[in-house]
């Protein structure tokens, strides 16, 4: 077998797909047979150099760039699931979870779902009649397809424009325009109202009135009416989507529109190419970018994950959501960095520590224990309770990327990226952690076994 490349076979079937060709289209173009790519795409052969080179040509990315593979995902969540207790007494070592990573990637992510499966059948059912699926199998699923996708949708992204292109003409700003259009395309008229907590949006009046609950920020309405708006607008892309993934059917259909609903409001406020600039000439100054497209801090965040159309893409960033008690709600990451499946982030990460400072933008440059190092941003926001008594909700939004990346950032100014010292020691989990000298272990690493030294206590009953 010619050249001895990497396995970049995901890489390249996602940005075929986002170019909408097929794989005997792609091999012409490449001067191969179809049934080479296809080998390639599911990592049966491995690419030559010049074929390396000739396909990121093509899609107009760096060889470097196309030759990074998600092995490492898939290795960190690998080394997760062998991290629980039902492994204890297993002598896997992590060079053995990589290399079933790199070699085996389709067992590895059926593991996956199987130890998936097993951790829904351990949480109680709350219904009787819940489906066997159960929601946080979908919610994984559904996060697994982001990712898979690199969190780019060529399609969407077209009927963003597309819907962009009849709001403006409508009126002069983008929401009275965005009004209009429902009005004028869809009978629809928008109206601020009292609604029942917990619920933003609703159909009235025989679906003629979009009710929006009148306690909103302005950005959470303008970007619940621009979800209904792509709702309507893109149900046929949207289920397109839905159709071609292999996410479980029924089940996630719901969910899946909803975030890709979601991901088109996001386009139709912060449209492709003026983001993307914004992004480059402010250097990712996310609360200015903000007042620009009147988005909250959360959506120019996300917004800034989808940059992914090859020949003008941002900087891979990693995305993630926490509650005050540790539960991650939003995860994605391009930068490398691993977030936990299934558990919550290290208590090092500035994801929680920015819950101290509230509204602030906590800074940290992290280095995880195989040496890579991240730079990351995070602030807590608190969210709701805009009536008497009203429930609030506190949260906390991460972003960042690889250390290499960093001095795109207006965040990185002043800070010493290359200081040994300055890098905060994170890890993905306390059980997968080597880390055994840190005195902030909640659990004790897989393999360790407690010393039976009465002479001795340590700060941590877990360290050592």
């Amino acid at each position: 077998m010619a050249g001895a490349g990497p396995q970049i076979g995901g890489r390249i079937k996602r940005l075929r797909r986002q170019k909408g060709l097929s794989q005997a289209q792609l091999a012409e173009t490449l001067e191969i047979s179809a049934s080479y790519l296809n080998l390639i795409e599911h990592n049966r052969r491995r690419i030559t150099v010049p074929l390396l080179f000739r396909v990121a040509g093509y899609f107009g990315v760096e060889p470097g760039e196309l030759a990074e593979s998600d092995d490492g995902r898939l290795a960190g969540d690998l080394m997760e699931l062998f991290g629980d207790d039902i492994f204890a007494d297993s002598d896997l070592t992590n060079q053995d979870i990589r290399d079933l990573a790199a070699n085996h990637p389709a067992v590895g992510r059926a593991v996956l779902k199987l130890f998936d499966q097993l951790k829904q059948f351990q949480r109680p059912q709350a219904h009787a009649d819940a489906p066997q699926s159960g929601y946080n199998l979908v919610t994984e699923a559904v996060s697994d397809f982001l990712q898979g996708e690199a969190n780019y949708f060529p399609t969407l992204e077209a009927a963003a424009a597309r819907v962009r292109a009849d709001v403006d003409t409508a009126a002069e700003s983008f929401e009275q325009g965005l009004r209009t259009y429902l009005f004028n395309v869809f009978g629809i008229e928008v109206r601020l109202v009292s609604l029942p907590t917990g619920v933003v949006r609703r159909m009235e009046d025989g679906g003629r009135v979009l009710a929006i609950a009148d306690i909103l920020e302005p950005e959470s309405a303008l970007f619940v009416m621009a979800q209904q708006a792509a709702l309507l607008s893109a149900e046929t892309e949207i289920m397109a989507l839905i159709d071609q993934s292999t996410l479980p059917q029924p089940d996630s259909v719901g969910l899946a529109r909803n975030v890709l609903a979601s991901y088109l409001a996001a386009a139709l406020i912060m449209p492709y190419e003026p983001f993307f600039t914004a992004c480059r000439d402010t250097r990712y100054d996310i609360e200015r970018i903000g007042r620009r497209f009147r988005a909250s801090f959360e959506q120019v965040c996300h917004r800034m994950t989808t940059l992914q159309r090859p020949g003008m893409s941002g900087i891979p960033l990693h995305l993630v959501r926490t509650d005050i008690a540790g539960n991650i709600s939003k995860r994605f990451s391009l930068s490398g960095i691993h977030i936990p499946r299934h558990s919550g982030a290290c208590p090092r990460w500035n994801v929680y520590a920015a819950f101290l400072n509230p509204g602030q933008i906590n800074v940290q440059v992290s280095q995880m224990p195989d040496g890579q190092r991240y730079f990351c941003i995070a602030r807590a926001e608190t969210k709701g309770g805009h009536a008497y008594n009203a429930p609030k909700r506190h949260l906390s939004i991460g972003l960042g990327c690889s250390v290499a990346h960093a001095d795109k950032m207006i965040y990185a100014d002043g800070i010493d990226l290359n200081a040994p010292a300055g890098a905060v020691p994170i890890g993905v989990g306390c059980r997968i952690c080597p880390r055994r000298e840190c005195g902030q272990r909640a659990h004790p690493a897989a393999d360790h076994r407690f010393p039976a030294d009465d002479g001795q206590r340590m700060e941590n009953l877990y360290m050592g």
